[in-house]
């Protein structure tokens, strides 16, 4: 990202999708396509969208769909969409703002322009849990499925690391600075050579559906929600606002099992965190009490982020779409980027378990969480739906 060494930052990578702005006008009327700020509200929409033309449910409606809501998550408002409405302020042009200003603005724009979009009747929710907020958003879907309050859901979440929240994680020093002049081998979940995070965008979702209501119109079924579970540590027992209480993510998936009516045993895969910072040793170790399973007995397990790097609160979703097509087509990917595995993960579990290359191999159950600043955690059970 030339813009980045321009600004002089530490880290001068980023995971960006490959988006087209005037791309948004297959989805939406001219008049909200030129209304519309914010680059978050974009991925979000597509991915929401793309998603319901996959369903084969129509995409237009007279009335509201009561059966069906939405709950979609994010972090803040495109700040780089509001750089804009500040410079006006401060030169007391306010009145050049326009009447749509606060749509962008608001930190439910993604969920309001879904909803209107597909005329949505239920439930709508704009959930932030940081990097919790995609498989919470999953989850919270779920529940209200589960507990009759709607027959379908639109869950995911989006997120636009624009440069104003990059340049706050990059004053932090959290994120990887070695591989600038190598993109490609920059995002090293696992690795001893990992340095920081390399931040990426983007967004993902799911219709979520009863299942009878998903059978009687005949709906191709990719997976099925188990369950799941989402807490916090408390920022107690060793848990701050940036580190996650251990004692609260074992919890977090013991329960996700629990209430999932799974056991550790069957777990095929987990799909970690894994953010190629030093919290990655402390994740494998909770995993391995929360599982009670290490060494050559520990669940293959990987991490989407050595790829694309970490989406922030689109993380949850985007992964959980990859652990979803690791279930339809049955294989697992690999960790790129781990020919130097962290010989205190190894020390835990086997170097088999980490793959590095593709693997061809039935995965029926997927155990995935994501943990979040604010010591938030949030776990899901996928599974193969038989």
């Amino acid at each position: 990202m030339p813009h980045y060494e321009e600004l002089n930052f530490g880290c001068r990578l980023a995971g960006m999708p490959d988006f087209e702005w005037e791309k948004l006008k297959d989805y939406i009327s001219d008049v909200t396509f030129y209304g519309l700020k914010g680059t978050n509200i974009g991925y979000g929409l597509i991915a929401a969208l793309d998603a319901w033309a996959d369903s084969g449910v129509e995409y237009e409606t007279d009335e509201p769909r009561w059966e069906t809501g939405c709950i979609f998550g994010n972090s803040i408002a495109d700040t780089e969409a509001m750089k804009n409405v500040i410079i006006r302020v401060d030169n007391k042009e306010a009145k050049k703002l326009g009447s749509r200003v606060v749509e962008q603005a608001m930190n439910s724009g993604a969920t309001s322009y879904i909803t209107g979009r597909l005329g949505l009747g239920n439930k709508v929710v704009t959930n932030s849990a940081a990097c919790a907020t995609g498989t919470q958003a999953i989850l919270m879907g779920y529940e209200y499925i589960k507990h009759g309050y709607a027959k379908r859901m639109i869950v995911g979440s989006t997120e636009h690391v624009d440069t104003y929240v990059y340049g706050a994680f990059d004053s932090m020093r959290v994120l990887s600075r070695k591989f600038n002049d190598h993109p490609e081998q920059a995002s090293r979940p696992m690795s001893s050579t990992a340095g920081g995070f390399i931040p990426g965008s983007g967004a993902g979702a799911f219709i979520l559906e009863d299942l009878d209501f998903a059978l009687e119109r005949n709906a191709k079924i990719y997976a099925e929600v188990l369950g799941g579970s989402s807490n916090s540590g408390g920022q107690r027992l060793g848990g701050t606002m940036t580190a996650a209480n251990s004692t609260g993510v074992i919890r977090c998936i013991n329960e996700a099992m629990t209430n999932s009516n799974v056991s550790a045993s069957q777990i095929d895969l987990v799909s970690g965190h894994l953010t190629a910072t030093n919290a990655d040793r402390q994740e494998i170790e909770n995993w391995t009490m929360a599982l009670n399973r290490k060494g050559k007995d520990f669940p293959l397990t990987n991490s989407l982020k050595s790829m694309i790097g970490h989406c922030l609160s689109a993380a949850g979703s985007i992964e959980s779409v990859a652990a979803v097509l690791q279930i339809e087509h049955q294989f697992v990917h690999p960790n790129i980027n781990l020919e130097d595995p962290n010989p205190v993960i190894t020390d835990m579990v086997s170097i088999d378990s980490l793959p590095v290359k593709m693997i061809k191999k039935e995965v029926n159950i997927v155990a995935k969480a994501n943990f979040g600043f604010g010591d938030v955690n949030s776990c899901i059970i996928l599974s193969k739906y038989n």
